[in-house]
């Protein structure tokens, strides 16, 4: 997180969103949108982006998850915002 120059007040945001979303399981899939892994992509290979092994690999989901929030959310606190808005990120 701190690659993104997020302080550490940006983790319980993050760590209430993923909790929400995947209980922090990389196997975590959506059986009704088939969203995957710790942060719930749609569809699970747009994680391919940070590494080939997308599904079993937890530090790549983080890795992509991250990047995600920062370019659609700015930072955690902006994606926990949403999603407790709206029920999703």
């Amino acid at each position: 997180m701190a690659d993104y120059g997020w302080g550490d007040e940006q983790f319980q945001c993050l760590d209430n969103l993923w909790t929400r979303e995947s209980n922090w399981s990389h196997t975590a899939e959506n059986p009704s949108s088939g969203a995957y892994g710790i942060p719930q992509s749609l569809p699970a290979d747009k994680m391919s982006r940070f590494g080939d092994d997308y599904r079993t690999n937890p530090v790549t989901q983080i890795e992509w998850g991250l990047w995600y929030i920062e370019g659609r959310y700015g930072d955690p606190c902006g994606a926990w915002a949403h999603s407790e808005s709206v029920g999703w990120y």
